[in-house]
């Protein structure tokens, strides 16, 4: 069954688009399978709790990595900084043009860091706090508690 982009489900029409925003209709099947390794979490309940860049001296929130991927954070303090990507589970796919300043100026999804975006993947440079036994102690995160994790890499940037 097809659902217009303005519409929810229920047939009810949507609320979060604002004025000067234009969504479209996904397609109709995803192109590839991703596999949540964890789930983060932070102090953070809402997106309005999230800071808007994550900060290296900002709370320590822990990355709980799911069996069987544990094993993969061997020699992983090694690195001192490191590439969080997560799943912002919470976002709309369909938006293409978005009003983050609320003032009608349209700008593209890709030119922003919205969370709402057809892959709804974020990245944020951490700074590692501590390893545990089934995850990670980190500085610098952006996302809601309870955030799907889907990769874990090392950062080699001079900046971080």
């Amino acid at each position: 069954m097809h659902i217009p982009s303005n519409q929810l489900s229920s047939g009810q029409i949507r609320t979060d688009i604002r004025e000067g925003e234009k969504v479209v209709d996904l397609p109709p099947k995803a192109d590839a399978d991703i596999y949540f390794i964890g789930r983060i979490h932070t102090p953070f309940a809402t997106s309005s709790e999230c800071p808007r860049r994550g900060d290296l001296n900002g709370p320590i929130c822990r990355i709980e990595l799911f069996e069987p991927w544990r094993a993969g954070l061997t020699k992983i303090g090694e690195h001192s900084h490191l590439q969080i990507l997560y799943w912002m589970h919470l976002a709309s796919r369909d938006h293409v043009l978005q009003c983050p300043r609320r003032d009608g100026d349209a700008i593209g999804t890709f030119a922003i860091r919205s969370p709402n975006r057809p892959n709804p993947i974020a990245s944020s440079v951490v700074k590692l706090v501590e390893i545990l036994e089934d995850g990670l102690l980190v500085q610098g995160l952006d996302c809601i508690d309870g955030t799907p994790l889907v990769d874990i890499k090392p950062e080699r940037c001079p900046n971080a």
